[in-house]
């Protein structure tokens, strides 16, 4: 089975990543306007009508911001714990939208991906990550986290490619003249973000032998550049003795390149 995987756009203005297994297409988050997630989509060769669902890691308008109107459009089945659909519904009230429950901790089908999820500690009402298995191996999202957890260690454990949050650099948020203090703090707190040391860390503790691939998403575009989050993940991975995980960036502003699981 033909197993595809696009990060469409990861930052801090909007995330939304493809996921396509066989005749499975799932969206993880739709952080992007529903006009912006089309035009992406269309690179593929693909549409929002062909849509499977989307699976959704907390109500933070980047990671939601097109869901209201892209799945109102569509028809489009939206995967969320109850706290998420309820905060869904507040920012949405006049969208028809579709819903499949899901306990946070379970593990559930769509199509032809399996679908584990598990929580993180974020700032939101019931944030998750998740690790999503097909047969051509498996994709873990660690999107929005504070901090690392046992919980997350062990199921990332299991990825094949990796999602990882790398939000700020510590010297470029400490010396940002933009953001408040109280901002700062709830980036820097353990419901917050990752920063770069903090993401370093998390790739050598999930770094198991069949870990290939850890894509750097979320990051600030004020407080971070793409080349000092990777060659900081990069360095602590060397430092590790890791020579097998290629880190590789994420855009805000255009998809990466797709990569076609099990080859």
């Amino acid at each position: 089975m033909a197993v595809r995987f696009t990060i469409l756009g990861s930052g801090s203005k909007g995330n939304c990543s493809y996921l396509e297994a066989g005749e499975t297409r799932l969206l993880i988050d739709a952080g992007f306007s529903a006009k912006q997630i089309r035009s992406r989509l269309a690179t593929l060769g693909r549409a929002p009508e062909g849509l499977t669902g989307v699976l959704v890691t907390h109500e933070h308008m980047d990671h939601i911001g097109g869901l209201g109107r892209l799945c109102s459009q569509t028809g489009t089945r939206i995967y969320a714990n109850r706290l998420t659909v309820e905060a869904i519904q507040v920012k949405f009230p006049t969208a028809r939208l579709e819903f499949s429950l899901f306990e946070t901790g379970s593990t559930f089908q769509v199509g032809e991906v399996d679908v584990k999820s598990f929580n993180v500690p974020h700032d939101a009402m019931d944030p998750v990550g998740f690790l999503l298995r097909t047969t051509a191996g498996a994709i873990g999202f660690l999107t929005d986290l504070g901090h690392s957890t046992r919980l997350v260690v062990e199921r990332m454990k299991e990825a094949n490619l990796l999602v990882l949050e790398s939000n700020y650099d510590e010297q470029m948020l400490q010396q940002d003249i933009d953001r408040p203090p109280s901002i700062k703090q709830r980036i820097r707190s353990r419901h917050g973000h990752l920063s770069n040391t903090a993401a370093a860390g998390v790739a050598v503790e999930v770094a198991w032998p069949l870990l290939s691939q850890i894509f750097l998403g979320h990051l600030s575009q004020g407080c971070n550049s793409p080349e000092l989050a990777r060659k900081t993940v990069e360095a602590a991975l060397t430092e590790a003795g890791i020579t097998h995980i290629r880190v590789r960036n994420t855009s805000q502003d255009i998809p990466c390149e797709t990569v076609c699981l099990g080859d």
